[in-house]
C-alpha cells in the first residue's frame, strides 16, 4: 500500500503548455510554416507567413524577411505554429500550437531571431479539458486584473438552475433517496406506515445529502484537494464552483451550514414525533459520518475510511433509519440485509470516481483506495465488492429475509461486468473513464430501483391475492 501511494504522489504531472526554449523551437520546426507576428511603428498588430530555418539547440531561427514589412528589431515578435483539424458533428481534434518569443535582428536580406520563452499545447500530450484545468489560476488573475482597472467585480456566471445543480450536484441525490424510500417501503410490507413522517424523512435526508456535498467541496478546497485535481471530470474532482469564482467559499461554507441545520431541525422533529432511542442513535451516528467524511478532526476519506464511511452512511444508516421512522423503533433484519447490496454500490460510485482523482488527492495527503493500491488490485477491488452485493442480495432471498421479487436487482449485472470491463483500459483517461463512471452510478440507481420494484410487486400481491404474497416471502 505505501509503495502504491508513494508512486501515485511521485508520478509525474502531464506537462503544462510552458515549454523550454530549446523545446518549443523543436515543435516549431516540425511546422510546414510559421507566423511571424509583430506590432509595427503604428502600433497595429501585424502577421505574415513565412518559412523559418530554425536552430532548436543554439535557441536561434531564421527567416527572410517578409516583403512589404518593417520588422521591428530590439522588441518582442513571436513565431508561431499551430494546426487543427474540423471533425464534422463534434467540432475539432488534433489541436496543438506552440508560441516563441525573441528578439529579431536584420543581417541582409535575411533576419535571425533569437528565442527567450516558449508556450504551446499538444492536444495528444495534454487533453483539452485539463489544458483548461490548468488555466483556471491564470483567468482568475485576469479576471482580478479586470475588477481592478474597471472598479467593480467581474467574475464568471452561470444561471442560477444551473448553478444550483452544479453547487449542490443535486442529480446525486438517487444515492439517498433510493435507500430512504427502500426502508419506508419494507416497513410499510410489515404494516408500518405513516406519510407525514415519511416525507419528513426523504426531505431531510436529502438535506444531509446536500450538507455533505456542499460540505465536501468547502474541506477539500481548504486542504487543497480540489485545487491540486487538474482532471476533474462531470462525476469526480467536486462541483468545481470555488475554483471557478462561481461562488464564493463564504457562500459555500454558509450553504452547507444550511443544509445541516435544516437536516438537523427535521430529525429533531422526527424524534419528537417517534420518541425513539434507536432514530437518536441512527441519527447522531449519521451526522458525524456525513460531517467527519472530509472535516477536521475525522476526515475519514484522507485517513483511507471514505469508502466505509459511505457505504455505512448510504446503506444501513439512511436504510434503517427511514424504517425505524416507520416502525417507532423497531428493528429487523430485512432492512439490514437489504441495505448491504445497496450500501456496497453506492460505495463502488465513489470508489471508481476516486479513480481519476488519484494524482492530486495522493498529492494532499487524501488516502483513497485508489491512492494507496495499484492499479490490478483496485480493479480486482471492484470486481470483489460488486459481486458480493449480487451475492448477498441472492443470500437474503435464499434465508427468506427478501422476498423473490428482489431478485430482479439481478439484472443489473450486465452493468456492473460493462464496467468492471472499462475499467482496464481508461484506468489513466480520466475523460474516457466518464462514460464508464456514468454506468457505474446506473448500476446503483437501477438496482435501487428493481429492489423498489420487486417490493412493489409484493405489497400489490400482498393487498390483492394473500397467498401468492406468502409465497414470495
Amino acid at each position: 500500500m505505501m509503495a502504491a501511494a508513494t508512486a501515485a504522489r511521485n508520478e509525474p504531472m502531464p506537462r503544462t503548455p510552458a515549454l523550454d526554449v530549446a523545446a518549443g523551437l523543436t515543435k516549431l520546426a516540425s511546422y510546414p510554416y510559421q507566423i511571424l507576428t509583430f506590432v509595427d511603428d503604428a502600433g497595429y498588430p501585424m502577421s505574415v507567413a513565412l518559412t523559418a530555418d530554425i536552430d532548436a539547440p543554439g535557441g536561434t531561427a531564421s527567416f527572410r524577411a517578409p516583403a512589404g514589412f518593417t520588422v521591428p528589431t530590439g522588441v518582442d515578435v513571436s513565431l508561431t505554429g499551430s494546426h487543427i483539424r474540423p471533425q464534422p458533428g463534434y467540432g475539432y481534434d488534433e489541436r496543438r500550437h506552440v508560441t516563441v518569443w525573441g528578439r529579431a535582428a536584420t543581417v541582409g536580406d535575411r533576419m535571425t531571431f533569437r528565442a527567450a520563452r516558449a508556450w504551446g499545447w499538444d492536444e495528444a500530450e495534454v487533453p483539452f479539458f485539463e489544458y483548461s484545468e490548468r488555466s483556471t489560476a491564470q483567468s482568475k488573475k485576469y479576471f482580478d486584473a479586470l475588477s481592478v482597472e474597471r472598479g467593480t467585480p467581474v467574475k464568471p456566471k452561470l444561471s442560477f438552475g444551473w448553478l444550483a445543480l452544479r453547487t449542490t450536484r443535486l442529480p446525486f441525490l438517487s444515492a439517498t433517496i433510493v435507500p430512504v424510500v427502500l426502508g419506508i417501503v419494507i416497513a410499510t410490507r410489515q404494516g408500518f406506515f405513516d406519510p407525514p413522517t415519511a416525507i419528513l424523512t426523504v426531505i431531510g435526508s436529502a438535506f444531509v445529502q446536500l450538507g455533505l456535498n456542499v460540505a465536501n467541496d468547502v474541506f477539500d478546497s481548504v486542504q487543497g484537494a480540489d485545487e491540486a485535481n487538474v482532471t476533474p471530470t462531470q462525476f469526480s474532482g467536486g462541483s468545481r464552483v470555488i475554483q471557478y469564482g462561481l461562488v464564493s467559499f463564504r457562500q459555500m461554507a454558509g450553504l452547507a451550514t444550511t443544509f445541516y441545520v435544516a437536516a438537523g431541525l427535521i430529525g429533531l422533529l422526527l424524534l419528537a414525533l417517534r420518541g425513539s432511542p434507536e432514530l437518536l442513535i441512527i441519527g447522531v451516528a449519521g451526522f458525524i459520518v456525513s460531517i467527519g467524511y472530509t472535516a477536521p478532526p475525522l476526515k475519514f476519506v484522507y485517513r483511507g475510511l471514505g469508502e466505509v464511511a459511505v457505504a455505512i452512511g448510504f446503506g444501513p444508516l439512511m436504510l434503517l433509519g427511514a424504517y425505524v421512522v416507520q416502525t417507532r423503533g423497531e428493528l429487523s433484519w430485512e432492512p439490514f440485509v437489504a441495505s448491504l447490496p445497496i450500501a456496497l454500490l453506492v460505495m463502488l460510485i465513489l470508489y471508481v470516481n476516486e479513480i481519476p482523482d488519484r494524482r492530486g488527492d495522493a498529492r494532499v495527503g487524501k488516502r483513497t483506495l485508489p491512492v494507496r493500491l495499484s492499479k490490478a488490485t483496485v480493479i480486482g477491488g471492484y470486481r470483489v465488492a460488486a459481486i458480493a452485493a449480487y451475492v448477498i442480495l441472492v443470500a437474503g432471498v435464499a434465508v427468506g429475509l427478501l422476498p423473490i421479487p428482489a431478485l430482479l436487482a439481478l439484472l443489473t449485472i450486465p452493468l456492473a461486468l460493462q464496467v468492471s470491463r472499462g475499467l482496464e483500459p481508461n484506468y489513466d483517461n480520466p475523460y474516457g473513464l466518464m462514460a464508464v463512471m456514468g454506468v457505474n452510478v446506473k448500476v446503483h440507481l437501477y438496482a435501487g430501483l428493481l429492489l423498489l420494484a420487486g417490493y412493489a410487486v409484493v405489497l400489490i400481491l400482498g393487498a390483492v391475492a394473500p397467498s401468492v404474497d406468502l409465497f414470495l416471502g
